[in-house]
């Protein structure tokens, strides 16, 4: 037995463990503080009736899977990765006959009484799906074949996860790109992706006829500073020509067709709203159910984050204490045990219980990382990556929303949120990468 037992734990990074088991605890007593009802503690805690009782049963659940996976042999991940990948593809598929709306969003299978998100859950498929491509013995990942495929393991769910009404959760999957970027992908596509992105912000924030003089300019700049290289290299003038074409035609073009015909207008407003600007809309163009939608969707979008700044901001240095925050404990803040759970520690615990939690999240993340660039596995050290990317995506997003400086997308705060589906992908994520990280003495392909 003790030999067993020995087996079990031999590398197992304990602070890793311990990290988690605080976030979730931290996380139960968050959604505690928002749901209790003066109802008996213990009663509460064992009914099954209460979110609370359903997050700590949930968090059992995880503690099974999380032993069953640490009793697993890592081999196991890399030989079934792909078949995990297609069954991820298929559920999410399922979604589109079998979903039941909840909430505006068609992405959850109901069955039991039990609700099931595929998008959430297909994030673990993915990355390990990524991983073993990545780890592919004949992979020249500097040819573009090998990277648009590996790019099409990303974007193929994000596209089912668009499709059902999950903007958020499918930009989750776009923070795999980093595991590229580690892996070779060159760092011009990054910087291209980033510069598209600022673009866009100053699209909206700039008048058109403005932001293309502006970009006009920077192009007569380049082209003064860079004169005396024409003669060496002739296709140079016409490839700054090119780029100032090209940004022009996304800020005059392609953005405003993006934001009128692909987006839904509250996704427009929403992002309007985050860079401090009212989004104009013709009502005549819109159905009477878009135009509902879109002012519900405004109130309680602005309502949110109002709500949420005022519940962070009345913490003060040291909070108002367990059970005693007036904005989260009536329900001022919707979606409070969710989307909104960081607002709890913000205004019970304070600016100092905030940084705390910080704290933790920050030593998950370089305690990720630091796993990563230690182990002699490509697969093993690209599936790290993998987590840490989906982490800080949650982390930085769903805080950022609490404090509006992000659009309102809707996604979990990992291990903090309510919600079985969040909760056991994040743990597998985790645990999968605390087992491969046992065995890095194993070469995994």
């Amino acid at each position: 037995m003790r030999n067993q037992s020995a087996e079990i734990t031999k590398g197992i990074d304990w602070a890793l463990v311990i990290a988690y088991i605080a976030l979730v605890t931290i996380g139960i007593m968050s959604i505690f503080a928002t749901s209790y009802r003066d109802e008996a503690v213990l009663n509460g805690f064992l009914s099954f009736k209460t979110d609370y009782s359903r997050q700590l049963y949930y968090f059992a659940i995880c503690g099974v899977l999380a032993v069953f996976i640490l009793l697993t042999d890592s081999k196991f991940f890399t030989a079934t990765s792909n078949i995990f990948y297609f069954l991820g593809i298929v559920l999410l598929i399922l979604v589109f006959p079998f979903h039941t709306d909840v909430k505006g969003t068609k992405s959850i299978i109901r069955f039991s009484g039990f609700q099931l998100q595929p998008a959430e859950l297909c994030k673990v498929f993915v990355n390990l799906a990524l991983a073993k491509y990545m780890s592919s013995l004949d992979l020249n990942f500097k040819k573009l074949k090998s990277q648009l495929f590996a790019s099409s393991l990303i974007i193929l769910p994000a596209i089912l996860t668009i499709l059902q009404s999950e903007t958020g959760l499918a930009l989750v999957y776009f923070s795999f790109f980093l595991v590229l970027y580690r892996e070779g992908l060159p760092a011009s596509v990054l910087v291209i992706g980033f510069a598209v992105a600022l673009l866009v912000v100053l699209t909206l924030l700039l008048d058109q006829n403005l932001l293309a003089l502006i970009l006009t300019a920077i192009a007569v700049l380049f082209v003064y500073v860079s004169r005396r290289e024409f003669k060496r290299n002739k296709g140079l003038f016409l490839v700054i020509v090119g780029i100032w074409a090209l940004c022009v035609g996304i800020q005059r073009f392609a953005v405003p067709y993006f934001f009128s015909d692909v987006l839904k207008p509250y996704q427009v407003q929403r992002i309007y709203a985050t860079v401090g600007k009212d989004f104009q809309v013709d009502e005549s163009t819109l159905s009477d159910a878009d135009l509902k939608k879109m002012e519900e969707r405004k109130k309680a979008g602005n309502y949110n984050v109002k709500q949420s700044k005022i519940a962070i901001g009345s913490g003060g240095m040291f909070g108002k204490g367990l059970l005693k925050g007036t904005q989260t404990r009536y329900d001022f803040v919707p979606e409070q045990r969710t989307d909104f759970i960081f607002c709890t520690i913000g205004e019970g615990f304070g600016f100092f219980g905030s940084l705390i939690l910080l704290g933790l999240y920050l030593f998950m993340l370089f305690r990720i990382v630091n796993i990563a660039e230690r182990q002699r596995s490509a697969f093993a050290r690209a599936y790290a990556y993998g987590v840490a990317s989906v982490f800080f995506f949650h982390i930085f997003i769903n805080i950022g929303m609490t404090l509006g400086i992000v659009p309102v997308i809707g996604i979990p705060l990992p291990f903090m949120s309510y919600g079985g589906t969040a909760l056991i992908t994040f743990t597998v994520l985790l645990f999968i990468l605390i087992r491969l990280d046992a065995d890095r003495q194993m070469i995994l392909r």
